[in-house]
């Protein structure tokens, strides 16, 4: 297994339509991601990087929406580091990564800062590509690292799971979707009976996911002091040898 922190520099997206077929991709995870936002409440949402910005939310409840990324784009309200968030511990309620783990060097920290800023109860929605699906294999393919989506580092969503799970979240949902290469040249309609078949018997190998989780955070149980606990009768065996003593003082 390749480790997370990696400082390798690859042509980065800014905008959906840098990916080949990207409005495609978009309208799938907002699809999905729609489905959740109406069981999401609070007062703040985070849109973590300029892609995440540009994904539809207004189904959400929650009215105040600010993308932070560390370009000045239109739709960017905080420029600033994805992995350094200029917010205090608790003061958000829900976090949007999308496609945003794959080109950064540190995914580790994004996560830790996201958990760090969300309230205890707020969730976490998490879109990438995944490795284990026709997307992944072209990465194989030569001069594809040179080339969007494929410049990234594609993270399983077990090993995604497996560090939400050591923050202390608990995952609610892990969606696969979007069975296709997405290579530039192809045309997905051609496609469409392959895509239907892989919907149906191959859910797993689907080329995006999403999870969502939720932030859990167990109370603390307070423990008495030691004095508090110990009684304040004197033990059996201290009380009879202390009345055998008596008797014996008592003889003549």
């Amino acid at each position: 297994m390749k480790p997370a922190l990696s400082f390798q520099q690859g042509p980065k997206p800014l905008e959906w339509q840098d990916f080949p077929h990207g409005d495609y991709l978009r309208i799938g995870i907002e699809r999905r991601i729609g489905k959740w936002l109406p069981r999401m409440f609070g007062y703040h949402m985070l849109k973590l990087g300029s892609l995440s910005g540009q994904i539809d939310t207004s189904k959400s409840s929650i009215k105040h929406q600010v993308c932070v990324s560390p370009h000045a784009l239109g739709h960017v309200g905080v420029i600033a580091e994805i992995d350094e968030l200029p917010f205090s511990e608790h003061s958000v309620d829900v976090c949007v990564l999308s496609q945003s783990l794959e080109y950064h060097s540190d995914p580790h920290h994004i996560l830790r800062e996201a958990h760090r800023t969300l309230i205890p109860g707020g969730y976490i929605v998490i879109s990438g590509f995944n490795p284990f699906s026709l997307c992944g294999m072209a990465s194989m393919l030569p001069f594809s690292r040179e080339k969007l989506p494929w410049s990234g580092r594609f993270f399983t969503p077990s090993r995604v799971k497996d560090w939400l799970d050591l923050l202390g979240f608990e995952i609610l949902a892990d969606e696969r979707f979007i069975h296709s290469s997405l290579a530039r040249g192809s045309r997905l309609s051609r496609f469409a009976p392959w895509r239907r078949f892989c919907r149906h018997y191959l859910k797993p190998m689907g080329s995006c996911y999403l999870l969502v989780a939720r932030k859990r955070v167990a109370p603390l149980t307070p423990i008495k002091p030691k004095w508090h606990a110990r009684p304040k009768w004197a033990p059996a065996v201290k009380s009879a040898r202390l009345s055998q003593t008596r008797s014996t003082n008592e003889k003549p």
